[in-house]
């Protein structure tokens, strides 16, 4: 039950269809490493994972041991993979917990070598390189060749992270992960998964999906690719609540901190207070571009957004009342701002939007009717 007004709601039917199109659009011998961190870009990573598994993900990926633990706690047996590094003090746990680690160099493998001996049992890793990121990762195949000799550990593929930096240095970095991977080969060494691609990637660069892809936002329905390749993905998220209450403003009278807003007039202005703010995820500095839907209408912020409420201009809704719904979030297509345009508006992109949604609005989960029509563009 929720209880609060405002809510994110969640279509889990939507997730279901957009992997059902990535699966489509990579084709069967290419595995999902689906990206589900930062709380499945806010959709709430425990409450999605079954969605996930069922449509037939590979692996489910997170960035940290906490988000690896905090799934492992509710779906025993499900292949959780570490995208980010794990400090050595706790191998231990990785390997207890049967996660698949990112391993950046020949120490970290050394750790969870020792771990996994003591345990009797194997750990099973990615090896990271670094191709132009500089971010995490080794740049020699002989380290990586040291990694595989070492007992206790199933090295069970390679990876490496794009830059996006353009078409020539990702078609660099690819290469150099493509040579990396041929040092190894030519050392008797084959690994399961090879695999770099990324949400943009795995549209706009198919050459570089290999056996595996990384997708994240785009399993969430976001329009991640820059080709002008149509991908029926659908944004599975809205961000909505409800009026508290309507107040009645003359020409020249303050709404909010500081009376950053003031009523223009020549008429009165319908002001609306709205349970959400800042500490729910919504950026701040959207209070003088921003903007939310009532009955298909535009109203714009009037004053800053508080920690826990703010009010926006009804007056274009004459008959604005209490429990009005309100879009904050919808899908940009008549139905409330989208997450792109919110983005936009901040100067930032949209995986910061979604990710900033906090876990204080509860989430509502809603399985939809599939619908055979393709959206639109």
């Amino acid at each position: 039950m929720d209880i609060r007004d405002t809510v994110i709601k969640i279509d889990l039917s939507a997730i279901s269809h957009n992997i059902k199109t990535i699966h489509e659009l990579i084709g069967a011998d290419v595995a999902i490493l689906a990206v589900i961190k930062a709380n499945a870009y806010g959709h709430g990573a425990v409450q999605v994972a079954k969605t996930f598994m069922d449509a037939g993900v590979t692996y489910l990926g997170v960035a940290t041991l906490s988000e690896a633990i905090e799934l492992r706690n509710v779906y025993p047996d499900c292949p959780i993979f570490i995208l980010g590094h794990t400090p050595d003090r706790f191998a231990d746990i990785v390997v207890k917990n049967r996660f698949t680690q990112t391993v950046i160099d020949y120490g970290q493998a050394l750790a969870l070598s020792e771990s996994a001996l003591r345990a009797g049992t194997a750990a099973k890793v990615h090896l990271k390189v670094e191709t132009g990121l500089v971010r995490l990762g080794m740049r020699d195949p002989d380290e990586a060749i040291r990694i595989c000799a070492l007992p206790g550990l199933e090295v069970e593929g390679l990876f490496s992270h794009l830059a996006l930096a353009g078409a020539e240095n990702d078609n660099m970095q690819w290469r150099r992960l493509c040579d990396f991977s041929d040092a190894m080969r030519n050392s008797g060494i084959n690994l399961r998964y090879i695999h770099i691609a990324d949400s943009v990637a795995t549209v706009d660069r198919p050459e570089f999906r290999s056996n595996m892809v990384r997708p994240g936002s785009l399993c969430f329905g976001m329009h991640s690719w820059e080709s002008d390749a149509f991908v029926d993905v659908r944004q599975s998220i809205r961000f909505e609540t409800r009026v508290t209450q309507v107040h009645v403003l003359k020409p020249g009278e303050g709404a909010g901190y500081e009376y950053h807003w003031i009523a223009p007039g020549p008429g009165r202005s319908l002001i609306a207070t709205l349970p959400f703010g800042y500490c729910d995820g919504y950026p701040r500095r959207l209070y003088e571009r921003g903007y939310v839907t009532i009955r298909g209408k535009k109203c714009p912020f009037a004053g800053l957004i508080g920690m826990d409420q703010c009010m926006v201009d009804a007056t274009a809704v004459p008959d604005v009342k209490q429990g009005d719904r309100v879009i904050i979030y919808g899908d940009g297509d008549g139905d409330g701002m989208s997450l792109q345009e919110a983005a936009d508006l901040c100067g930032t992109f949209k995986n910061d939007i979604i990710a900033r949604l906090t876990v204080r609005p509860p989430r509502e989960y809603i399985h939809k009717q599939p619908d055979a029509s393709p959206q639109k563009k």
